[in-house]
């Protein structure tokens, strides 16, 4: 069978698609049903009209995350639209149960219109405890996630956005280690500079990069001062140099980030970066240069691509399903920018410890990995339950600091509770 039968059987057998509602609360007897609905459940809609945090106490708000689209922008897929778009939304309320164990429905808004998507999350938000955006095309989705962040109380995030920096931005602090950079002394270039290009390079100059230092290119070429053609999004990036493409900005770069497409990148670029140069190029499925090539012409570099069949995946499921636990577990209004850099430091931080206290299930998983923090091993893996064990309380410790949670919580009896979460959703 190939791939294409293999996944659309996988997708269609026994029960379509990937998800169920099931519930939580015993359905066997009359009593139970006259507790779960009329005339029992009269008692928690009174408490909740006059408490709405009493929401959080008796019903699913808390651990439940909408998934919402228009899939205007679907993985590689483009502008596919709402309904195409469901399998891939699935997927993502499959994740976040799998590793952190929070719950989804997915929302596909069948309209192109930002307002539309933005008052459709706005009415729903009654019924979450977050909101993922997912698959909304640039420029549009900065402004959906910027109104949606300043008129909700829960937790809105634009994955494509902030969880592709944040992982990026984790797996860059560990290549510098490597490579003994420091952010305030490296340059970088970005080649992509749509929503995660967009939000890769404010995330690193949120850790320390000189702005001036950091030059974003896309279709058209370098984002410079002089040109006209700018969105408010990328004008931010607008910096005075004499840079004009692609290979004039790679030339003596430290730092080369592609979230593009496919081959865009050419061997002769690479060659000319500064020493030992750090190339992350994501492009999915496939990168803007074979690492295959980066060696060819660098083997001092250190490299990650989007691909789990390379070294250093970048993978945002290394993000989202743990910044929401965190958030959601001191039922946080937002995910600030403290709560971002938390995980980004806590992502780093697991992946340095190696195979320190890792568990032999990961081990038997990864069976020719080393697991040994250097130039192949700067990211963790999803299934290393030390990911959930680092990120969420850094997350949760985060977001209690700046102000947006609105329950404290006790760190060391919040660690014991995630360890038996990694534990009862078969993470270990």
């Amino acid at each position: 069978m190939n791939q294409k039968d293999q996944a659309l059987a996988y997708h269609s057998g026994d029960r379509p698609g990937k998800v169920k509602v099931v519930p939580t609360k015993p359905t066997l007897t009359q009593e139970d049903l006259s507790l779960a609905y009329t005339p029992g459940v009269a008692e928690p809609c009174r408490a909740i009209e006059q408490d709405p945090e009493a929401a959080f106490k008796y019903t699913a708000k808390g651990n439940l995350v909408a998934v919402v689209t228009n899939g205007t922008a679907v993985l590689g897929l483009g502008n596919i639209g709402a309904l195409a778009g469901k399998p891939v939304m699935e997927g993502k309320g499959v994740l976040f149960k799998r590793f952190a164990d929070i719950d989804v429905f997915d929302i596909e808004v069948g309209s192109e219109d930002p307002e539309d998507v933005i008052k459709v999350c706005e009415l729903i938000a009654p019924t979450f405890g977050g909101i993922n955006l997912e698959d909304i095309r640039a420029p549009e989705c900065f402004e959906i996630e910027r109104r949606l962040v300043e008129s909700l109380d829960i937790p809105v995030f634009h994955d494509d956005q902030h969880g592709t920096a944040i992982i990026c931005a984790a797996g860059m602090l560990n290549a510098m280690q490597v490579t003994n950079r420091k952010p305030e002394n490296s340059k970088a270039v970005f080649l992509g500079a749509g929503a995660s290009g967009i939000a890769c390079a404010q995330l690193f100059i949120d850790l320390g990069f000189d702005r001036d230092a950091v030059t974003l290119v896309d279709r058209t070429g370098v984002i410079h001062d002089g040109r006209t053609n700018l969105n408010p999004y990328k004008s931010r990036f607008a910096r005075k140099t004499s840079n004009r493409t692609l290979a004039d900005a790679m030339r003596g770069a430290d730092i080369f980030v592609g979230l593009s497409s496919a081959g865009l990148v050419k061997p002769e670029m690479v060659a000319s970066m500064a020493a030992r140069p750090i190339v992350f190029a994501m492009a999915n499925p496939d990168p803007e240069i074979d690492p295959v090539e980066v060696r060819n012409v660098r083997p001092d570099a250190v490299i990650a691509t989007g691909r789990s069949d390379y070294p250093n995946q970048v993978n945002n499921v290394l993000g989202f399903p743990f910044i929401f636990r965190g958030a959601l577990d001191v039922r946080a209004r937002k995910i600030n920018e403290e709560m971002k850099l938390a995980a980004v430091h806590a992502l780093a931080d697991v992946a340095r410890l190696g195979a320190t206290g890792m568990p032999a299930a990961v081990r038997r998983a990864y069976p020719n990995e080393l697991f040994e923090f250097g130039p192949d091993y700067i990211l963790p893996k999803p299934f290393d339950p030390r990911v959930l064990l680092y990120v969420c309380p850094a997350v949760a410790t985060a977001a209690l600091e700046s102000g947006v949670a609105r329950e404290t919580i006790d760190l060391d009896q919040y660690r014991t509770r995630l360890q038996g979460r990694a534990d009862e959703i078969a993470i270990l």
